[in-house]
């Protein structure tokens, strides 16, 4: 798949749904899975992976929008692992704090990003399973740092391995692993959040502590939020700028003008 016309690709991709420039940056994604080699331990981590792949090369060579979609969407998918490992303890400690394992993003997130990050950001994943979300996002959209924060100490090594397999510097993500219910809140200019506990009994504490990091933070920060929980517990000083049905994200910048699906940012790397 070297040589892959992205624009041309992107052209296929354009919907109602996507601006041009979203279109553009999943062509983009689809290029960076497309023509990157199988990941590490991808037999035992990833068994399906090669026939994804295969499928995914071939709906581009043909064309075939719709199936281009598919087979990329179960690709991401797969590599995201949905099935996260956990050992005795870690599973413990979900199950006390009414944590949910591991979901799939998806890429609307990731596509919608461009706006909000520049060479100087510092972006988060709070819950961050393999990391998969932040570490596309360094690959699209280069950044100063991601902080990636999960439980899962095999989740943590795997994401590793896929931070090498993407060829994204070391010094660009940092690795906590962590309960998210005692980890230090990063003051990120980007929060990526896949409601990583339920909002009340202990994981109430986790939202009251990430909404008040967010109010006193001197940053201009936004918070990309699937299945948001977090919306009660953030003040007036945060607008929800964007809302699909799964995707909310939130501003604390009342007079910008920029918007999630906004033109490309002359920041932006």
């Amino acid at each position: 798949m070297k040589g892959l016309d992205l624009h041309s690709l992107a052209d296929l991709l354009s919907h109602d749904d996507l601006s041009s420039g979203e279109a553009y940056d999943t062509a983009r994604l689809i290029e960076v899975f497309a023509d990157a080699d199988p990941p590490p331990d991808h037999e035992s981590l990833f068994p399906s992976y090669s026939k994804f792949h295969d499928r995914l090369t071939k709906a581009v060579v043909e064309r075939q929008t719709e199936s281009i979609e598919e087979a990329f969407l179960a690709l991401y998918e797969l590599v995201h692992m949905t099935e996260a490992h956990y050992t005795r303890e870690e599973r413990h400690a979900m199950d006390r704090s009414g944590g949910y394992w591991a979901h799939a993003g998806g890429i609307s997130p990731i596509i919608r990003a461009r706006p909000f990050l520049s060479s100087r950001s510092i972006s988060t994943d709070l819950g961050a399973g393999n990391g998969l979300q932040c570490l596309l996002l360094q690959r699209l959209f280069p950044h100063r740092l991601s902080i990636q924060i999960e439980i899962s100490s095999q989740m943590v090594e795997i994401g590793k391995r896929l931070q090498e397999w993407l060829r994204i510097p070391k010094e660009r993500v940092e690795w906590r692993t962590a309960d998210i219910l005692d980890a230090e809140i990063p003051d990120a200019d980007f929060v990526y959040l896949y409601r990583p506990v339920r909002p009340e009994g202990p994981g109430r504490s986790f939202y009251e502590r990430l909404s008040s990091s967010l109010e006193n933070t001197e940053r201009h920060a936004v918070v990309f939020s699937i299945a948001d929980c977090l919306r009660d517990f953030l003040s007036d000083r945060f607008e929800r700028i964007y809302y699909d049905g799964q995707l909310s994200c939130f501003a604390n910048r009342p007079n910008t003008q920029e918007k999630v699906t906004g033109p490309e940012s002359e920041d932006t790397v």
